[in-house]
């Protein structure tokens, strides 16, 4: 099992990017949400992997984050989600919206990915739904992040999952919900029900 792949950037492709790991190029197909971040050629990269092996093929899959990779792992065990579809959809949609969709059997939001209809929408979500953690997801998708939200507290996460537990009970999607509540800013700085009158103005 190769967990992850560390290195310089040689190149990127329509569909992957070439890693120089210790004098050997590998090549990971990455998400189009992915590709479109990485830095210029010659920059250091880490990517987590998973490497799938079939009879007419072996082939690195990447990401840029351990709970991505977990989520890839989640998808392609649906039947009729192979890797490259597992890949389209994450392309497509972030994880935090993939896995929000899910628990809100949020259908029409997993079809917009290439190659996902709404049959197979639907059996992702009936199989997965039980499979994801709603605490666990509201808390990953609030995490303060070591590249983007350092400033964010614990205490200002936990104010958002509850707003975003109270949308939920109010009949608003998890996804929608997690979206408003993002979009408010100083949320460090309010009480819940301050963030939440806050997080309705953006539904």
């Amino acid at each position: 099992m190769i967990s992850y792949v560390a290195g310089e950037l040689v190149a990127t492709t329509a569909t992957s990017v070439i890693i120089d790991h210790q004098g050997i190029g590998l090549e990971v197909l990455v998400p189009d949400s992915l590709l479109s971040k990485m830095p210029v050629a010659g920059s250091q990269v880490k990517i987590y992997t998973y490497f799938s092996v079939r009879e007419d093929a072996m082939q690195l899959f990447g990401f840029a984050t351990q709970a991505d990779k977990d989520l890839f792992k989640l998808l392609i065990t649906v039947s009729g989600i192979g890797p490259k579809g597992g890949l389209a959809l994450m392309g497509t949609l972030s994880g935090d919206d993939i896995r929000f969709a899910i628990l809100s059997e949020d259908a029409k939001t997993i079809a917009t990915a290439p190659g996902i209809g709404a049959k197979t929408a639907k059996k992702l979500i009936l199989e997965l739904k039980d499979k994801i953690d709603m605490q666990q997801s509201i808390e990953t998708a609030l995490d303060v992040g070591e590249q983007s939200k350092t400033d964010m507290t614990q205490h200002s996460s936990a104010l958002q999952a509850d707003a975003v537990s109270a949308l939920t009970a109010l009949g608003y999607s998890a996804t929608d919900a997690l979206r408003a509540v993002r979009a408010v800013p100083a949320a460090e700085n309010m009480t819940v029900e301050e963030l939440l009158k806050q997080s309705l103005k953006n539904m």
